[in-house]
């Protein structure tokens, strides 16, 4: 098949080199200087330094002959941030055979998710869809196994996204539940922020640093929950925050190193300015972006999302860390469902 990826930071390259080693591939950036340090370098040095371009990607600036080279028949694979999302949908041809996006969060303004963009921009077109789960990005371009979930409410498009990435080390489930894998993508970087400030406290009394591993899972666990009431009264099913865009890819951002959320939170744990983790960050944290988002189509529904709160608060620097802590400790004792 063909496919074409449009967007070539870290993930937009990790796919394009996992799927250019079965099909014919091409990697489109809108950067010229970009695009040629990648095809004098063979590797993508910003993103994925040190991780070779197979031979057969194919890298090109041209974006109408870029998204040619899917329309053939094949399948364009959207991973530009979410900002660019809605431009990225209107020049794609309404020929196209099949349209994902790998971006994660809320369409800044707005407060749109992904597929709320795509009706948005492209409705009663069904050949959309998301792709998402657990996944690091240079760990998927070094070919390492991982597991991610391709959601539309078109059994085609899924289909055809399985014929695509799936591969060897490479597993994709299919779903017919956008919303709820696109909240799950999304709430989950909030999480990871909360876990790592959780993480990051300074210890006491002689004990290491971090609240413990009890509150990492408390923290995990009713994060989870959070995410699962916001989806559902979006309206996604439950059962998908049980999966790998809900439970496995929170698990992933709020435990693993090569996380920036987490990072994020560590480092606000440690009272560094946000403007000042941004800057050492040197790449997009999602959750900063969000959480405020999140809580307000929380508030919007009726939701009550205290973790999410004492992130959006933390972040906004009307609260230090250590009252988020207190005052989520010391909320009333109510029944877990």
């Amino acid at each position: 098949m063909n496919v074409t990826v449009l967007g070539a930071g870290a993930w937009g390259t990790a796919l394009a080199i996992h799927i250019a080693r079965r099909h014919a591939t091409q990697l489109w950036t809108r950067d010229p200087l970009q695009c040629d340090s990648m095809r004098r370098l063979r590797e993508n040095a910003r993103y994925l330094p040190g991780i070779a371009l197979p031979e057969g990607l194919q890298l090109s600036t041209d974006f109408d002959a870029a998204v040619a080279h899917a329309c053939a028949q094949g399948l364009v694979i959207v991973a530009t941030p979410m900002a660019a999302l809605a431009e990225m949908l209107r020049r794609l041809p309404a020929s196209a055979p099949g349209v994902l996006w790998v971006c994660k969060g809320f369409q800044e303004g707005s407060g749109l998710l992904g597929h709320e963009v795509a009706q948005a921009v492209c409705p009663g077109n069904p050949r959309v869809g998301v792709l998402s789960g657990p996944s690091f990005a240079v760990e998927v371009a070094r070919g390492q196994p991982a597991a991610l979930v391709v959601a539309s409410t078109d059994e085609s498009t899924c289909q055809l996204a399985v014929d695509c990435v799936h591969g060897e080390s490479l597993r994709i489930y299919a779903s017919s539940d956008p919303i709820g894998v696109e909240v799950g993508g999304a709430v989950k970087n909030v999480m990871a922020i909360a876990t790592g400030i959780a993480d990051g406290m300074p210890g006491r009394h002689g004990v290491a640093a971090g609240l413990g591993l009890n509150a990492r899972a408390a923290l995990i666990t009713r994060g989870l929950a959070e995410m699962t009431r916001l989806g559902v009264a979006l309206g996604a099913r439950p059962e998908t925050f049980m999966g790998l865009s809900g439970l496995g890819d929170l698990v992933l951002t709020a435990t693993g190193d090569l996380s920036r959320n987490r990072r994020v939170g560590l480092m606000l744990a440690q009272g560094r300015p946000l403007a000042q983790i941004l800057h050492a960050l040197g790449h997009v944290a999602e959750g900063v972006a969000c959480a405020a988002t999140v809580l307000q189509r929380a508030r919007t529904l009726g939701l009550d999302m205290p973790i999410t709160e004492a992130v959006v608060r933390v972040l906004e620097g009307s609260l230090t860390p250590v009252q988020a802590i207190q005052e989520l400790m010391s909320r009333d004792a109510r029944r877990e469902t």
